[in-house]
């Protein structure tokens, strides 16, 4: 796995807008100690996905000596392709209102407000389970990006699979869906492993390790099938211990239901995982947590978020060195 440790020697303003579900943005975001390490510029293009793996990044990065800059140009529910649509259309025309969806700038202006070091991608998730839906476009998405920053370091992360109890997954191809949980997460594994293959580029494996929790006896959250759901009332709702996800919650006056996003804990998964990944070091070591999260299911989640991406990295190194026999 590659140790994303160049820094940049141009110094430059960051105005980048702020996140919302809908694809408003803000300021990039700065953390970390200034202690003369380099910072690490990372800019993300994705969705509420990418927003919630990333919430809790700052803190951990901090709390571990690193300073962080990261950029961002996130529009909820975007899939690869959507992103690629609006890059095409500021190329043709600048001042086309479609080709500027992030707060008014198009992705190029962004990318261009910076030097970054790592530029993530990745599928909506919906459609993570179909390997031809990343095609053409995670391709074009890699090029450009390449071509606007020819020094970054090109990385898919890979999004998780829905709760268990989720009324819906993924496409899996046209016209069908996954029937589980397991399906969606092994059917959106196989997709980002064979696009992130065809154009050589590394995993931010956030899905393998949202399975890993999920898939454990001890630690993956169990449906509460004695919750009378017919008479519920707030504040009450059912057992969601060791979720991930949102699940179930009172939202003015009924019960709302949210098996995709994450939760605290899952949020706070995903950084670990981005951590350990970025800095190529464990997360195990920090005390971080977020206050919803019990504390001995945070240390789970640390455990969980360094030896996958041990797993994910040892697997890389792997494929590298079987290439580089075959040249």
């Amino acid at each position: 796995m590659i140790i994303f440790r160049r820094f940049s020697q141009n110094t430059f303003l960051l105005f980048l807008i702020l996140f919302t579900v809908e694809g408003v943005f803000g300021q990039s975001e700065v953390t970390g100690a200034n202690d003369g390490k380099p910072a690490l510029h990372l800019f993300m293009i994705g969705n509420s996905f990418s927003q919630n793996a990333s919430k809790y990044l700052p803190q951990l990065s901090k709390e571990g000596g690193h300073e962080l800059i990261i950029g961002r140009a996130e529009l909820g529910g975007s899939s690869l392709q959507r992103h690629w649509d609006h890059a095409e259309a500021a190329e043709r025309n600048p001042d086309d209102p479609n080709g500027k969806p992030y707060g008014g700038k198009s992705l190029k202006m962004l990318l261009s407000e910076g030097v970054w070091d790592v530029v993530t991608i990745q599928q909506a998730s919906i459609l993570s389970g179909d390997v031809e839906t990343y095609r053409p476009y995670a391709r074009k998405l890699y090029e450009y990006v390449r071509k606007l920053q020819p020094k970054t370091t090109i990385v898919f992360h890979q999004t998780w699979a829905y709760r268990t109890d989720s009324k819906d997954f993924s496409q899996i191809a046209t016209k069908d869906s996954a029937k589980s949980a397991q399906e969606m997460w092994e059917k959106s594994r196989a997709a980002y492993h064979t696009i992130a293959d065809e154009l050589s580029i590394p995993i931010i494996p956030n899905g393998d390790a949202f399975w890993q929790i999920n898939s454990t006896a001890k630690w993956a959250y169990r449906k509460d099938d004695t919750f009378n759901f017919s008479q519920s009332q707030a504040p009450n709702l059912p057992n969601q211990t060791h979720s991930l996800h949102m699940g179930y919650r009172w939202d003015k006056g009924k019960l709302a239901f949210d098996s995709h996003h994450a939760n605290a804990a899952g949020c706070y998964l995903g950084a670990l995982v981005w951590y350990g990944f970025l800095f190529d070091e464990s997360p195990v070591k920090l005390t971080f947590y977020p206050e919803e999260v019990d504390p001995n299911f945070a240390k789970q989640l640390r455990k969980t978020a360094w030896s996958t991406v041990k797993k994910e990295k040892k697997k890389s190194a792997s494929m590298r060195a079987w290439v580089k026999k075959q040249v």
